[in-house]
């Protein structure tokens, strides 16, 4: 079956760097576009970044350009997300999406939390 499992996160001071992980499985993770999302407390679903099937990164919230850069390694069958000079309010938890058309579905991984603070 098809699994997103995203690791990576923690507690970093302002200013900090983190990189998250994106590993997939179940299904020919090369073919397809990959996407990160997060979702902050009391706050919707908001897309951070996504990136083509060969590797292009397609989009990019306007908070997180020069920030942020999403890529992946299609013979690890893993995306990653780096994040840099982050911000409290970069405090979300961070999923990892994939859409898979022959299925119709959107998958989700578990999310991985991201605390920003000093």
């Amino acid at each position: 079956q098809v699994q997103l499992v995203e690791s990576g996160g923690g507690l970093v001071q302002p200013g900090g760097s983190l990189r998250l992980s994106c590993a997939a499985s179940g299904f020919t993770f090369r073919f397809y576009a990959l996407t990160w999302y997060r979702r902050a407390p009391g706050k919707e679903r908001e897309l951070v970044a996504a990136i083509t099937a060969p590797g292009r990164p397609t989009n990019y919230a306007d908070s997180m350009k020069g920030r942020f850069t999403i890529s992946r390694d299609n013979a690890k069958s893993t995306a990653y997300l780096q994040m840099n000079s982050l911000k409290p309010e970069d405090t979300a938890v961070y999923y990892c999406n994939a859409y898979i058309p022959n299925t119709n579905r959107d998958y989700w991984g578990q999310g991985t939390q991201v605390t920003v603070s000093s």
